[in-house]
């Protein structure tokens, strides 16, 4: 399965008052990569239909650890976890990976994405070139359900 792979800087500005990324700034992020694989990734393999419209149904975020802001940016890795008549769930985590493989994951996150037809006003089916761009990266497995954070 690929994942596609987005490098998101951190801006100073994306800090709140507890010194680490603000939980909104996340989706901001999550926007950010998603733009850059439906819109940017899917029109350079020909199908940038996206592009033309869509809309976020709905979004599913788990904070797993504080980001802080440093010069380097942050991974974004993002898949295809599911694909529907006229939705598609697209699912993401932030994270690190050191030299040594050790991964630190920040968020764990999920977005369902309905095609849209501005021209109509309505919601529209996955074309079949869509549908092909998107099925090379699934990944039916879902994120885990594990707690967000842990409590001592």
């Amino acid at each position: 399965m690929a994942r596609h792979i987005y490098a998101c800087p951190l801006r100073w500005s994306d800090m709140d008052a507890f010194g680490h990324v603000n939980n909104v700034v996340f989706l901001r992020y999550l926007e950010e990569a998603r733009i850059d694989f439906m819109f940017t990734q899917a029109a350079a393999a020909g199908a940038g239909e996206f592009a033309g419209g869509s809309v976020v149904a709905r979004h599913e975020i788990d904070y797993k650890r504080p980001l802080v802001h440093r010069p380097e940016p942050v991974t974004i890795e993002t898949w295809v976890t599911r694909i529907g008549g006229a939705s598609l769930t697209v699912s993401y985590e932030i994270k690190d990976t050191a030299e040594d493989g050790t991964e630190t994951v920040y968020v764990r996150a999920s977005t369902v994405v309905v095609p849209y037809d501005l021209a109509e006003g309505r919601p529209r089916r996955i074309s079949p070139v869509e549908r092909d761009f998107l099925s090379r990266f699934m990944d039916g497995h879902s994120l885990d359900q594990e707690p967000a954070v842990a409590v001592a």
